[in-house]
């Protein structure tokens, strides 16, 4: 059997990032369901962690593609999953997604894995064309119920 240590040399640097970001969001969900409350407006929520509002809605009154997100999981932490699936849906899959892939990461890594190597693997041209796909239709919903 290999020594820990021979399992973390064959990992690249990326692994150990990936692992990281994995991990962290289980914790990103727990911060937001103890630190922010779901903007009523349907987005902002990123704003009361510091961060500067939308320029997109500041400017043409247009939600960027990523409005919502925070406050779509900020509703799903708190069990609200239907408000957060129609403000935003990608907020609403990826908060999902979140502990799903932090238990896949860490079951990939404890298996002596590579995760850049596998993500590297698993993002095909058509997967992230999908992706894609998803952003756009999330974000002409957001569009939508924002107009």
């Amino acid at each position: 059997m290999p020594e820990a240590s021979d399992d973390a040399a064959r990992r690249s640097p990326d692994h150990w990032i990936w692992l990281a970001l994995f991990l962290s969001g289980p914790l990103v969900l727990v911060a937001l369901r103890f630190l922010v409350e779901p903007d009523a407006r349907g987005h902002g929520t990123h704003e009361q962690l510091g961060l500067p509002p939308c320029s997109s809605m500041e400017r043409w009154n247009v939600p960027c593609p990523g409005c919502g997100v925070t406050t779509s999981a900020a509703l799903l932490v708190r069990g609200r999953p239907l408000e957060a699936l129609y403000d935003q849906p990608l907020g609403f899959l990826l908060a999902l997604a979140a502990p799903i892939l932090a238990v896949a990461a860490l079951r990939a890594h404890l298996r002596g894995r590579d995760l850049a190597l596998a993500i590297g693997a698993a993002v095909t041209p058509g997967r992230a064309l999908a992706f894609g796909a998803l952003v756009l239709a999330a974000w002409l919903w957001k569009i939508h119920i924002t107009a």
